[in-house]
């Protein structure tokens, strides 16, 4: 198993991550340009949004403001862009991904992750990258759960870079820590925020508010 907290202190830009298993679910977003770190996320009627800290400091919203979370009567939906909302209307995980591909933010072509923690404590992983070819690979994995205090980890890129790799591999199996200290782990000049889904109760991370 990887020690979660020791692989972010050594990773200083994992990208967007997801976390998930037992009682607990992580989604982290980083940023390097001034576009991606002007952000914060905050709580919906039915989970959770991006929105600009300061709208007159943003160039482009496309990618970068989404619903990373959405709460459904089959689970939560936790994904790095608006895939959340296709998951959500196409009413099936990989049914829906099938439909999407990776982001088209060349050079980096960053790869779509989402995951779906069921209501019984099951989940699925997933990851959308371009091929060498510039196709979409789409790699699901599924999980019947998992012990408590242990979980499955996936993010965009596998470290910095310039292009940023793209995460390779089957997701890492990861101990899941108490959401405060995930947030001390994280890059503090790169963190931007991270939403914790911990034994029921919602926890959220802002830099650009003082977290």
């Amino acid at each position: 198993m990887t020690d979660f907290l020791a692989y972010l202190r050594a990773n200083p830009y994992p990208g967007r991550g997801i976390a998930m298993g037992g009682n607990r679910a992580y989604y982290f977003i980083m940023g390097r340009s001034e576009n991606s770190r002007n952000r914060v996320i905050e709580t919906t009627a039915n989970g959770v949004r991006t929105r600009a800290f300061d709208e007159s400091r943003v160039t482009d919203p496309s990618l970068i403001m989404y619903h990373p979370v959405r709460k459904t009567a089959r689970g939560l939906i936790v994904a790095n862009g608006d895939q959340t909302d296709t998951i959500r209307d196409l009413g099936g995980f990989r049914r829906a991904l099938m439909t999407r591909s990776f982001e088209p933010d060349a050079p980096h072509y960053t790869p779509r992750i989402s995951a779906m923690l069921y209501n019984d404590g099951a989940f699925d992983l997933s990851i959308l990258k371009r091929a060498a070819d510039g196709g979409c690979i789409r790699e699901f994995f599924a999980y019947d759960g998992c012990p408590e205090g242990e979980g499955y980890f996936i993010s965009t890129y596998c470290g910095d870079g310039d292009p940023l790799p793209s995460f390779a591999g089957e997701p890492l199996r990861v101990d899941l820590p108490e959401p405060e200290a995930v947030w001390q782990a994280l890059n503090a000049d790169n963190r931007v925020s991270l939403y914790a889904y911990d034994n029921g109760q919602v926890k959220l991370f802002n830099k650009l508010l003082g977290d």
